[in-house]
């Protein structure tokens, strides 16, 4: 059976194809490599291997389920996504993600003892992982699927399929992609961006423009996972003294345009959700990388809040200071840092917000006057929720 492997998997995508526009497209992207040196079936995150002994036990439809979840481990870059971050956590992640996208279709079915975890399904690999993190999951993966590199029989030119007794998995050796230099591993994004892309206009042609709300929503968490909350937060927190080009706002209103003295500070609010969502590591992450910055650029002044339903603070923040002991633990308004931050700051000084929370409280019914960037700890709001200002997630790498 191994010679016809070709037809197994063409089987598999026409029956893919008479249910799923999106994934029979994006099936055409992905090469398909028998492997006796995996148990059941793994990916690089460039081809899908699969052991052919296992695949022809399952039933047909857990076929599809199982070379699917491959597919998209591949096609949502979880193999490069995962940076520094330990392996089996972060595969047990991935598992989540990919087996709930395949669930909620209805149509094609997981092989047994598939992972699950239905009340985190709806968030992005990297909360999931933070949050295995600091729940200190236990368990270990008997058979993971995210490969450093090809199996050691698909290794060269793929040519040789024959079974190999005792050799284990091959993502013990190395938790990186050492065989893909940076100019391959674009290559490769760029590759998957493009099935992705082709595979959303197919659906949206042929399902009157609906993608399912699985694949729109990770569609969105590849962009975000792109972007690292550090250069967010740098970007605002050393922004010029001045918005007007160069000019010195405080005049501007008596009609005098002069240049702005160098040097002039930034007033930078910091508020720190105690509402009890925020864990110690989330806290530690950000406040050393805020007081990081301060080291760096002399003309920040910070002020750190802490904030429940009311708010704690200010505490200014310098190099080399010990951060306050939070304060709160009771319900979740973002109204009072803001209400207190206007009425703190100099009119005369640039300023900033920070918010650093899960997202889940009281907004202000109107939009501070101080532009805002809110840090979103794992499991908190999406980001399209937060009704003003620049939002990112905060992912522990």
């Amino acid at each position: 059976m191994t010679e016809n492997f070709e037809k197994i998997i063409s089987a598999s995508r026409l029956r893919v194809r008479m249910k799923s526009p999106f994934f029979a497209t994006l099936s055409l992207f992905a090469n398909y490599r028998p492997s006796y040196c995996i148990a059941t079936a793994a990916t690089d995150g460039k081809d899908i291997y699969f052991n052919p002994d296992f695949l022809l036990s399952l039933p047909k439809a857990q076929q599809d389920g199982l070379l699917l979840h491959e597919l998209l481990h591949a096609a949502l870059l979880h193999n490069m996504r995962k940076g520094h971050r330990e392996a089996n956590l972060w595969n047990i992640a991935a598992d989540i993600v990919v087996n709930e996208l395949i669930v909620e279709q209805g149509l094609f079915e997981l092989p047994e003892e598939s992972i699950r975890k239905p009340e985190w399904e709806k968030m992005s690999v990297e909360e999931i992982y933070d949050l295995l993190l600091k729940n200190s999951y236990d368990c270990k993966l008997p058979n993971p699927d995210l490969l450093s590199q090809p199996p050691e029989d698909c290794q060269g030119d793929g040519s040789s399929h024959s079974k190999d007794s005792g050799q284990e998995n091959n993502n013990t050796k190395s938790n990186q992609l050492d065989s893909l230099n940076q100019a391959q591993k674009e290559q490769l994004k760029s590759h998957w961006n493009n099935a992705m892309q082709q595979a959303t206009l197919i659906q949206r042609t042929k399902n009157q423009g609906i993608l399912p709300a699985g694949i729109e929503r990770q569609l969105q968490e590849i962009s975000q996972s792109q972007i690292d909350w550090r250069s967010y937060l740098w970007r605002y927190l050393v922004q010029t003294p001045t918005d007007f080009q160069g000019y010195d706002r405080r005049f501007i209103s008596r009609g005098l345009y002069l240049d702005t003295v160098a040097g002039e500070s930034v007033q930078v609010f910091v508020c720190v959700d105690t509402s009890g969502s925020i864990g110690d590591q989330e806290l530690h992450l950000f406040l050393s990388e805020v007081v990081g910055i301060l080291g760096s650029y002399p003309h920040v002044k910070c002020e750190l809040y802490y904030a429940d339903a009311d708010v704690y603070g200010p505490f200014s923040l310098t190099l080399n200071q010990t951060i306050p002991k939070p304060q709160g633990g009771g319900g979740t308004s973002f109204i009072p840092f803001f209400e207190k931050v206007e009425k703190d700051r100099d009119p005369n000084l640039e300023g900033v917000c920070v918010y650093l929370t899960d997202g889940y409280g009281t907004f202000p019914n109107s939009k501070p006057e101080l532009p805002t960037l809110w840090v979103i700890t794992p499991g908190g709001l999406n980001l399209n929720e937060i009704p003003f200002g620049e939002a990112v997630k905060l992912y522990v790498n």
